[in-house]
């Protein structure tokens, strides 16, 4: 889902340009920075020719939606069937807070220093330059937040990897078995074939050329196709798990604390969307209505979650996996839905992937001749999607993966550095007592989240890759 941030120059910084690169900035038209604010304190680089409020809460659902939703039923398994719904709504309230401090925060300090844009970057680092003790080191802001939005999309590239390799696999496996009949949950794997890591093998090769089209306006048709295919897999998902809901339900109301930590960095990797706040504001041709467009989204998208996470897990119960894809049937319709959402993933694999490239290949090309430009270009490329493949591979379990990136990185950029980036904006400003202890509770919040999910999720790779281990020990002895 979802999905953000980060652009450089040749020989520049990370955030030194307008504004970061995301799958919108790349996928719309180019366009001319905005007035100066001298002459309209809401105008900013959209202009007359910026997004429409449609075009822009269609961006907005885009951004939020993706792996992380079909893990969600696994995540309100890991809470409670009470708990789990009710903790999305909470983490989608303090998510939605979190983005509209993010977007204040950065109007306020781009109004001041008159500049029509301000990237998450460049906000918290003149937000630190706000506090006197802070202001030598205020680049280091900049650096951290680039920082993890690099880590927050290159996981999502490896969850891409591992979706991929399990869902094939599925396919692959069950096709002896596959029928017409779609009324009975037939996934039983009847001819085995390789492990999901060799899966991944494979699918490098074809990851590689993908990422290799370097403007991706040429991929914007094959963009536009996923969107729409995942859209008719996501309906088709819904309805099954509404019809096939078994009666009486006696399912856990409450999960314990450890499994409550990996329910944290599913959910918080589920709202991945913060990072595509900022350019879609600023590409507006109202920006003033954003806000509008933040609520009426966010609350879509909170529905959905909330729905569709309860739903799956009513609907499987105990036996839901770390996507709710792995649990439909094998009969033709759903094998159907599996790979068309996997093409899906596929071709946002290089749309989550030009934000960390965008960030790190003009460092690297910046480096060597310009004769060896293109070569070093491709190559940085190549090596961040097998860099991202060995991850993969070392942590081949869909919902640990999810936990992890929402935990580690996830957790900071939607819930910690927003209300930090606050009180460094306003600190000279007589911010509300309350508001300080609000934004402390909620990183407070964030950082509990980060530590307990990050410790629990490594905890269980270990423990299942030591399974795992041991299971392939057995097969080849």
């Amino acid at each position: 889902m979802a999905s953000n941030d980060g652009s450089t120059g040749r020989g520049s910084t990370p955030s030194s340009t307008a504004g970061s690169p995301t799958e919108e900035t790349a996928l719309s038209p180019a366009h001319a920075p905005g007035p100066s604010r001298s002459q309209s304190s809401y105008e900013r680089i959209g202009g007359q020719g910026g997004s429409s409020f449609f075009q822009t809460l269609i961006h907005l659902l885009k951004g939020n939606i993706g792996t992380g939703l079909l893990g969600l039923p696994l995540a309100v398994r890991n809470a409670g069937l009470v708990l789990g719904p009710l903790s999305l709504l909470l983490m989608g309230v303090v998510a939605v807070h979190c983005m509209h401090i993010l977007v204040k925060c950065s109007n306020h300090l781009s109004d001041r220093l008159r500049k029509p844009y301000l990237d998450y970057g460049e906000a918290f680092q003149f937000g630190m330059e706000n506090v006197s003790f802070l202001r030598s080191r205020s680049i280091w802001g900049r650096r951290v937040v680039n920082l993890f939005l690099i880590v927050t999309q290159l996981g999502f590239c490896c969850v891409y990897f591992v979706f991929l390799s399990d869902n094939i696999k599925q396919v692959v496996e069950a096709a002896n078995s596959t029928t017409m009949n779609c009324h009975n949950n037939q996934t039983s794997v009847l001819v085995p074939s390789f492990d999901s890591r060799l899966y991944m093998l494979c699918l490098l090769p074809f990851i590689i050329l993908l990422v290799f089209t370097r403007n991706l306006k040429y991929l914007a048709p094959l963009s536009l196709l996923a969107n729409l295919v995942m859209c008719i897999s996501l309906v088709l998902i819904y309805v099954y798990s509404v019809m096939n809901i078994k009666y009486p339900i006696s399912l856990p109301y409450f999960g314990n604390a450890r499994e409550y930590s990996l329910f944290f960095g599913t959910a918080i990797f589920a709202f991945e969307g913060i990072g595509v706040v900022l350019p879609l504001e600023n590409k507006m041709q109202k920006p003033q209505n954003f806000h509008a467009v933040l609520y009426l989204g966010m609350f879509i998208v909170t529905f959905l979650y909330i729905s569709l996470g309860t739903v799956g897990y009513v609907c499987f119960g105990n036996a839901i996996g770390g996507s709710i894809t792995l649990n439909l049937p094998s009969c033709w319709l759903y094998q159907a839905v599996k790979l068309l959402y996997s093409f899906g993933i596929f071709v946002t694999y290089a749309l989550q992937f030009y934000v960390s490239a965008e960030i790190l290949v003009p460092e690297a090309v910046a480096r060597v001749p310009a004769r060896f430009a293109l070569a070093v270009d491709l190559a940085t490329r190549a090596l961040l999607v097998v860099f991202t493949c060995v991850l993969a591979i070392l942590i081949p379990e869909l919902d640990l993966v999810i936990s992890l990136v929402g935990s580690i990185s996830s957790s900071f950029l939607a819930l910690i550095f927003p209300p930090v980036l606050q009180i460094f904006t306003y600190h000279n400003e007589g911010l509300p007592a309350w508001v300080v202890a609000k934004n402390c509770l909620i990183t407070l919040f964030g950082l509990v989240g980060f530590v307990a999910g990050t410790y629990i999720t490594i905890e269980e790779i270990v423990i299942r890759n030591g399974s795992r281990s041991n299971s392939t020990m057995l097969h080849y002895l």
